[in-house]
């Protein structure tokens, strides 16, 4: 997404907010009708800062329902699908699947958790670097860091190997990349880079603007795609074939366009403890109903990323996305009212 095109986006939702100000709520609001009053909400989300603006998006939600959403707490996936399914917490609106399958699998699958409907679609991720180096040394596939003169091109440390800024123990995908560098031989070649990817990444943009060659890894939706642009600043590299690790082993990576990232597409859900959701059919009905594009998360991180990064900035980030879609939102509660009012 360009700057031009960012700066429509959020104009576009201010424009529909002072709009939206001036009309009164079609949904019910009384708190004696409402089918949440009384019952606590737990979110939590990862330590990825940008995903707090789904997760807040959601939390809003449920208040118009009646429910009392506590503070977001902070917690690696693995733990909360954990924390969730043993009914410690409720909720994970940053559920990747099929990326997570073997997180909500250890804790419980079906039997304790439930992650219906699809909150976010279409989320990609890989392996990138530089467009300047990829079209002077003819690089498009990862395996031709096996080459050591190659891989030493992306060397930042002076051992000699690539050095690929990585992802987060805990994340899930940490646990792709290191089979992957195992898979297709580059163990020798490639150093997988783990600590703060926001700080690797700040790093390795620093490099690129230097004019240094750049390897990483990163997904979309995030900002990181807002500022190395795929097929401009950088370019995707593919893998010789499909490997996945644990559950996804198995599974076809390969795109309709014969194209092979070595990650399927992901979707995000809500991931909730299975009781609360037997429990809240209003609850249940707003999780299936609430969709949220990649290019608005894409849009909101990157004005973290460029300063508006307090809990003040994504509230009101949360708050324009609200009233630039109020018709929208609104649908979503009156219909989940309408299931609540069944019970």
């Amino acid at each position: 997404m360009t700057h031009s095109s960012r700066r429509t986006f959020f104009r576009r939702m201010a424009l529909a907010a002072s709009a939206a100000a001036t009309i009164a709520w079609t949904v019910p609001t009384l708190a004696q009708n409402l089918p949440g009053k009384g019952i606590a909400v737990q979110p939590l989300q990862s330590s990825i800062a940008e995903e707090t603006f789904q997760t807040l998006l959601v939390s809003r939600a449920l208040q118009k329902l009646g429910y009392d959403v506590q503070p977001i707490k902070e917690i690696e996936y693995a733990t909360a699908y954990l924390a969730i399914a043993n009914g410690d917490a409720t909720l994970l609106a940053a559920g990747w699947k099929p990326l997570h399958d073997d997180f909500y699998a250890n804790s419980g699958g079906d039997a304790k958790l439930w992650r219906g409907g699809v909150y976010s679609s279409g989320a990609v991720q890989g392996y990138l670097i530089d467009k300047k180096t990829a079209d002077r040394y003819g690089i498009n596939r990862i395996d031709q860091l096996k080459d050591p003169k190659l891989a030493a091109l992306f060397d930042t440390d002076g051992d000699g190997r690539a050095d690929l800024t990585g992802c987060n123990p805990g994340w899930g995908c940490e646990a792709v990349i290191d089979h992957q560098l195992k898979a297709y031989g580059l163990g020798g070649t490639v150093r997988h880079q783990q600590g703060s990817y926001a700080a690797l990444m700040a790093d390795t943009i620093a490099r690129y603007q230097a004019g240094r060659p750049i390897l990483y890894y990163t997904w979309t939706p995030y900002w990181v795609s807002g500022v190395l642009r795929p097929g401009r600043d950088a370019v995707w590299l593919q893998v010789p074939f499909s490997s996945l690790p644990g559950d996804q082993a198995g599974v076809d990576t390969k795109q309709p366009s014969g194209r092979n990232y070595g990650f399927v597409p992901n979707d995000q859900h809500i991931v909730a403890n299975r009781a609360f959701i037997e429990a809240n059919p209003a609850a249940a009905k707003l999780f299936e109903l609430m969709k949220l594009p990649v290019g608005d998360i894409n849009a909101e991180n990157l004005r973290m990323r460029d300063g508006e990064q307090s809990q003040a900035d994504i509230e009101r980030h949360v708050d324009l996305w609200i009233r630039g879609h109020q018709a929208q939102f609104d649908g979503w509660i009156a219909q989940a009212l309408g299931v609540g009012a069944k019970r």
